[in-house]
């Protein structure tokens, strides 16, 4: 028998730009790029603009120079979820023809008041006028993955059962469909983003198996937090990472990953330090809490936050 040889690893790093990148942003980055680079495999970058009101002019061009500048080079063209909105209407027609969607009238209003996430109430109703989402109907999706830090996740049932949506109201697609669309077309072996995003995960492993495809791997990241649950976002105003100094700042992520460098690297360059974290890259080492306070690692705190 011929051996069997395991695909090229692919990661991918997808910002928002409804801002410019910030600290907890660019520990994702560092992150998935080191995963990359540590299997040989290539580090994609994917902006993730499909919630259009949200996006901030100048962002997505912002985003770029920052990784420049902390000598994160992608492979490949940079994806633009706005860019792609025919494929990800021709999955969900795929899906639709498969009658595994439905057509939901309920308003944001009424879902916000449902004690356990959306209830299902307009599954069986065959709506097909008016302004509609369009919701998947969930299939029996399991409940527990595997994290390749965390280990076994459990993730809440009422998450894992919901017939969430895959086009909104406003006609804009939903995260959901796109995200799973885009690891399917881009070939992502592995995932690696904040653990914010974790309890999703089912979802997508389920979306993927609908799609015919594998799902990837998946590796979740602490997130960096101001305080316990409020974590950095771009929504709470966090700052931008762009004109921070690149050794400190670096060298601060790389301490929040679990992967100090040693003493000989103080003030060296961004290339040198991502050279000694790819040689020295272990899933082992970075922290298996879910949160970190971004204080405790940024240096002179006060001028940071």
């Amino acid at each position: 028998m011929m051996p069997v040889v395991p695909p090229a690893y692919r990661g991918r790093f997808a910002p928002s730009p409804s801002g410019p990148l910030h600290f907890g942003s660019l520990i994702a980055a560092v992150g998935s790029y080191l995963q990359a680079k540590a299997h040989q495999g290539q580090w994609l970058v994917r902006m993730e603009d499909i919630d259009s009101p949200r996006m901030q002019a100048g962002a997505a061009e912002s985003i770029l120079r920052t990784l420049e500048r902390y000598q994160l080079f992608w492979d490949g063209e940079v994806w633009v979820q706005s860019q792609r909105l025919d494929r990800y209407q021709q999955v969900l027609d795929q899906l639709k023809q498969q009658q595994l969607t439905y057509g939901c009238h309920c308003n944001r209003a009424r879902i916000q008041s449902l004690p356990h996430g959306y209830d299902g109430c307009c599954r069986d109703k065959q709506l097909t006028e008016g302004q509609l989402a369009w919701r998947l109907k969930a299939p029996a999706t399991a409940t527990c993955f595997t994290d390749l830090l965390a280990g076994a996740v459990q993730i809440p049932a009422s998450v894992a059962a919901e017939d969430y949506i895959l086009k909104r109201r406003d006609g804009l697609f939903a995260y959901q469909l796109v995200v799973v669309v885009d690891d399917l077309d881009q070939g992502i072996t592995e995932v690696v983003r904040g653990a914010d995003l974790i309890d999703l995960t089912s979802r997508q492993q389920a979306l993927f198996q609908l799609l015919g495809a594998t799902a990837p791997t998946y590796l979740h990241l602490p997130l960096a937090v101001i305080e316990p649950g409020f974590k950095l976002s771009k929504q709470n105003h966090a700052p931008a990472v762009e004109h921070w100094p690149v050794s400190q700042t670096l060298t601060a992520v790389l301490q929040f990953l679990g992967h100090p460098p040693p003493a000989e690297f103080a003030g060296a360059g961004a290339a040198e330090l991502l050279a000694w974290a790819c040689t020295n890259w272990q899933i082992k080492q970075i922290p298996h809490q879910n949160e970190q306070r971004a204080a405790d690692f940024l240096p002179k705190a006060a001028d940071f936050l």
